[in-house]
């Protein structure tokens, strides 16, 4: 595959297959907490247009959060990090609250009850991708229970993917942003696309 790409990569990959793979695969990264390989053709190449912004609840949430995040790097894209700033400690968000506007896309990881998602929803004006997480503590069910007050935010803009799904999250913002960014160029250069036929 790495002739034919700038950059492959595989999710999901623990310590012990990444070692047997870097002894095959010359040239392989690994991220052990985003636990992802990817090798790269040449040099990465400069950033695409739009931030995405990647918030956790808690430090519990990182790993899905650097899935996201890895992944969305390796897309291209240039990646913000804001780590613990759940509704537990909410001063903790409202302190960064300059970052929630600057991005373009918000992800944001959380367990437990997933509050956090329709909070920053109600703050920003983007769109916000929820990931809920496997993590928690009594009756969040390995990640239904915030899925399920994902799904039933009072906030707009608010799109959710599967539990701990950090990749599916990335991929979901990258498109978001490529598709904004090909609007913008088709609106500056005055192509205007054909009605659709009913």
């Amino acid at each position: 595959m790495r002739p034919h790409s700038p950059v492959v990569m595989a999710t999901r990959i623990e310590t012990a297959v990444a070692q047997q793979l870097e002894v095959q695969v010359p040239g392989l990264i690994y991220y052990p907490l985003a636990r992802i390989v990817a090798v790269r053709q040449g040099e990465p190449t400069l950033p695409r247009p739009g931030v995405i912004t990647i918030l956790t609840a808690g430090t519990a949430d990182l790993p899905v959060a650097e899935e996201a995040a890895i992944t969305a790097e390796l897309c291209g894209f240039q990646v913000q990090r804001l780590w613990d700033v759940g509704v537990a400690g909410i001063h903790r968000l409202l302190s960064h609250r300059h970052l929630l506007q600057d991005a373009d896309v918000l992800i944001v990881a959380a367990g437990m009850e997933g509050a956090l998602p329709s909070v920053v929803a109600g703050m920003a004006d983007c769109p916000v991708i929820g990931v809920p997480t496997s993590v928690g503590y009594g009756a969040s069910f390995g990640g239904i229970a915030p899925l399920l007050a994902m799904l039933n935010s009072c906030a707009a803009g608010v799109g959710v993917v599967n539990i701990d799904n950090g990749f599916g999250a990335a991929i979901l913002a990258g498109q978001i942003l490529r598709r904004a960014n090909k609007l913008s160029l088709s609106q500056e250069s005055g192509s205007k696309k054909p009605d659709r036929i009913n």
